[in-house]
């Protein structure tokens, strides 16, 4: 296995174990902050890959475990950012349902028989901080 190989696995599950960390906690800043070191350690990791022999060399088995142990990270981070997505879209609904939904739409009449003139909606002010 070359020194590049291992620089680049270890930066890449150097990012995943904390973007990980960062979406157990629902810190969603912290994760977005990693996303360019894991497009780069991913990229540096590919490009390593791509170097090695065909049947991996005479490290094989050890560039085996390797992508073993960097796909469980992969899939825990999957996991985690759908559950922050999920959560994320929960929070998003629950201010979406609070805000006021105004009238109905059925038209209303006044007492000399006008149209009524519609009602306005409630100004409302949301921050979008993640």
């Amino acid at each position: 296995m070359t020194h590049d190989m291992i620089e680049a696995a270890v930066a890449l599950a150097d990012t995943l174990a904390r973007e990980n960390a960062a979406l157990r906690a629902l810190d969603l800043p912290r994760a977005m902050a990693l996303l360019a070191g894991k497009h780069r350690a991913s990229d540096a990791f590919e490009a390593a890959r791509l170097r090695l022999p065909p049947d991996g060399g005479p490290d094989a088995a050890s560039l085996r475990r390797l992508a073993g142990q960097l796909r469980q990270l992969a899939e825990e981070n999957r996991l985690l950012l759908e559950h922050a997505m999920r959560v994320q879209g929960s929070v998003i609904a629950t201010f979406a349902a609070a805000v006021p939904k105004g009238f109905a739409t059925t038209p209303r009449y006044v007492a000399g028989g006008a149209m009524a003139e519609a009602p306005r909606a409630t100004p409302i002010a949301l921050s979008a901080r993640a």
